[in-house]
């Protein structure tokens, strides 16, 4: 066995999240839901930031504790790191900066990737949870300016907008958001019929993933599926195959 140095508390999370607080539920599919992944993650809470202060008021005093908990999750050994809300694209730069491993705090890192995928000649339809907060800077820090993109919003939906946008209740209607995550995707599909892929922003909305390719028959990204290539490469495994004997 090799001799290793030590200092974490905890051993053996290939991706370390970066967790705004929040405490209504999180289904299968989602980031903070570990039963998501196939592999063990790492949650490092950022207390007192939540979805509304992120999307309303991101503030640059906000960064400091992001970049705390992103050096906390390296000294603990993890080999990426991400975050559970789509809007820390905004600190994506800073983040990455700040410590030694790969960081992906948002899924809206893919919106390049899905661009070239699908041609370079299509808008990117972006499923978010307000549009109205998603700004310019946050496609540029991600390196997504210039690229032409479809926005749909959910701030003017009932349950989602009340439980995940205005932090109203905890108790969540999981078969009402999935209406209405369907509902925004066929409408962006309806003004945007150009669009050849689509990226959810939001954290919240990859359980409802499967339906949405459904309807749209489009190539999704999100970010629970890039935490999975994040894995892949962050932790390469020797290929179990076999050759012709020597």
């Amino acid at each position: 066995m090799p001799v290793y140095n030590g200092g974490q508390n905890i051993c053996g999370a290939s991706i370390g999240v970066l967790c705004l607080e929040s405490y209504f539920p999180k289904p299968p599919g989602h980031i903070k839901n570990p039963s998501s992944l196939p592999f063990p993650v790492l949650y490092e809470m950022i207390d007192g930031v939540t979805v509304p202060t992120l999307l309303n008021n991101p503030t640059p005093d906000l960064l400091a504790p992001f970049i705390k908990g992103a050096q906390r999750l390296e000294a603990e050994g993890v080999r990426a790191i991400t975050g559970s809300c789509g809007f820390l694209a905004l600190f994506q730069k800073e983040l990455a900066a700040a410590v030694s491993v790969p960081v992906f705090a948002s899924s809206l890192i893919q919106v390049p990737l899905a661009f070239h995928m699908t041609g370079a000649s299509a808008p990117v339809g972006i499923l978010t949870a307000d549009a109205s907060a998603l700004t310019p800077r946050h496609f540029e820090g991600v390196g997504a300016e210039g690229i032409p993109v479809a926005v749909k919003g959910l701030e003017e939906t009932r349950e989602f907008a009340e439980v995940i946008l205005r932090n109203i209740r905890t108790r969540m209607d999981t078969d009402l958001i999935e209406t209405e995550v369907l509902d925004a995707a066929r409408n962006l599909k309806r003004e945007a019929p150009e669009i050849r892929s689509l990226v959810l922003e939001c954290t919240d909305l990859p359980p409802y993933a499967a339906g949405i390719q459904q309807e749209l028959n489009l190539p999704v990204f999100d970010l629970t599926t890039l935490a999975q290539m994040a894995h892949s490469v962050g932790v390469r495994a020797p290929y179990p195959g076999i050759m012709p004997w020597g």
